[in-house]
């Protein structure tokens, strides 16, 4: 097992952090934008010639410039450097964390560690990330056994996290401890699991760091260390990528599970009934294959449908990538670089990996699962089960979909146990992100067509029928879906029976998508 951090050492490396500003802005002011956007792209050039040209300056800036060179940049530093920018811990006991190597007069980083800034539902804050140092620092490829820092699949997942407040919640495969410590902040407690001993020991460190408590850290692999648990909530960023089985292929811990094709994220799916409470909830990435044929798994969202067999479920597909696409994104990731025969060999395995089993794209998405209640098993119309592709612009940055998630659940149960005849007596209006668009012939007084657009949430779009359009710019909180329609049918002398039967399911589904809004209770 890892040694345990010393929670001293770390209160003084926190002390040490804040006394340098080490911040996302305050680095960004340092080096400048064109500079933070080469170390996006993993260029470290620019910005290290910005501090070279400071190097000689002294004031409130040098600590800071001194620990960006050290941890982002992951260049050594003179150890009178380390020593003044890290006064209240000190070189020694920076050491001892093994946050850095000591030589010659140089201190190197052995870690990473980058300042993390981020809004939710609960307000803003700032982090420091501890994890292992990527490619730019060690200047060739990631370890099998690397500990992922915050990336973008994990600022997603966080982002999704509904933020309605939770007894206690599941995250299965921490890594480095992001989600568990965003989930701490609406949860009473937080179960963080992993694999992998050297990830929970970093993320020991990132809680002890950041004073987060509440956080229970477990060794094992997928539910077993939860066996016979159940929990309000479950998140989970699993190591989801289809990897080839093949010999001289890397297995990486973070996000290889070790199973074969997309068997990994069914297993999670498929478990995750058993360890939810009544009405708890499973948000998690996922990849899912579409295979060759029209047999049950040439549809690869269908597939994934198909493992949430006794659960309510919404899956969104994000993005499809053909296998060639698939394998370069991955192996690029282990850092083999492209043109050489490392990466000639990796790309033959994988590709002969999906042709064995005839897989042809691979889907990426959101799945976001829930144990039904006795309340909604009893709802008048359908449980939960949507499946949709949005493959397009979102209308809300993916970071900040948890709050519209968690409306659009909300008005989804509000109106499943409503009945049609009581959804007529509501009086609906339209979000305030929903604009109408009409599209018009040249000297035509009619429109030709009409679109309603979504500003935010998934960014939907809907052509309406003339009645639905109609019925929906009358949505202003006023009138009662019914006597809108009883209007509309007399308007375009129809039978309003009908009107009725044909309008209020897609009244319905506008509320699910959040574009028409319940009263306020």
């Amino acid at each position: 097992m890892e040694a345990a951090p010393s929670p001293e050492l770390l209160a003084r490396l926190a002390a040490d952090l804040r006394r340098a500003d080490y911040t996302v802005d305050a680095l960004d002011a340092l080096w400048g934008d064109d500079a933070a956007a080469a170390l996006h792209r993993g260029e470290r050039v620019p910005a290290r010639r910005v501090l070279d040209a400071r190097r000689g300056e002294h004031g409130a800036s040098a600590p800071l410039a001194a620990l960006a060179e050290l941890f982002v940049l992951g260049l050594p530093v003179p150890a009178a450097e380390a020593e003044d920018a890290l006064a209240t811990l000190g070189v020694d006991g920076a050491v001892e964390l093994g946050l850095v190597r000591e030589s010659g007069g140089q201190v190197a980083a052995a870690l990473d560690l980058r300042p993390y800034a981020f809004a939710d539902e609960h307000g803003s804050a700032l982090w420091w990330i501890l994890s292992d140092l990527g490619e730019l620092a060690l200047g060739h490829a990631l370890g099998e056994h690397h500990v992922l820092g915050v990336g973008g699949a994990s600022t997603t997942l966080s982002g999704l996290m509904l933020p309605t407040r939770a007894k206690r919640v599941l995250d299965l495969g921490t890594g480095c401890g992001i989600q568990a410590m965003h989930a701490s902040r609406f949860a009473e407690e937080v179960v963080a699991t992993d694999i992998s001993e050297r990830a929970l020991a970093l993320a020991r460190m990132n809680l002890l760091l950041n004073g987060i408590e509440g956080v229970e850290l477990r060794l094992g692999s997928l539910f077993e260390p939860v066996a016979g648990e159940r929990f309000d909530r479950i998140v989970s960023n699993p190591p989801f990528v289809i990897t080839p089985r093949t010999e001289g292929v890397p297995e990486y811990d973070y996000r290889d599970g070790g199973m074969v094709g997309d068997a990994l994220v069914e297993a999670v799916v498929r478990g995750a009934a058993e360890h939810l409470e009544r009405g708890g909830i499973a948000q998690l990435l996922a990849n899912w294959e579409y295979r060759a044929g029209d047999g049950a798994d040439a549809d690869g969202l269908a597939r994934a449908v198909a493992w949430t067999d006794g659960l309510e479920h919404w899956i969104v597909e994000r993005e499809v990538q053909s296998v060639a696409e698939y394998a370069e994104t991955w192996i690029r990731d282990g850092g083999t670089r492209p043109g050489t025969p490392a990466f000639d060999r990796l790309y033959d395995a994988w590709l002969d990996d999906f042709e064995a089993r005839g897989v042809e794209h691979v889907g990426f998405g959101y799945v976001l699962l829930r144990r039904p209640d006795e309340r909604r098993d009893a709802a008048p119309t359908a449980p939960l089960a949507r499946a949709e592709r949005r493959h397009g612009p979102l209308g809300t940055d993916a970071a900040a979909l948890g709050g519209h998630l968690a409306a659009a659940l909300a008005a989804h149960d509000s109106q499943a146990r409503t009945s049609d005849v009581e959804l007529g007596l509501l009086r609906l209006r339209v979000a305030g992100d929903v604009t109408e668009e009409r599209h018009y012939w040249p000297g035509d007084e009619d429109p030709t067509a009409m679109l309603l657009r979504q500003g935010g949430g998934f960014g939907r779009t809907v052509s309406p029928g003339t009645g639905l359009a109609a019925l929906v710019g009358a949505c202003d909180g006023e009138l009662a879906i019914g006597a809108i329609v009883a209007a509309l049918a007399q308007l375009l002398e129809v039978d309003e029976s009908a009107l009725s039967e044909e309008l209020l399911p897609a009244v319905r589904e506008l509320i699910d998508d959040g574009m028409l809004l319940l009263p306020e209770a």
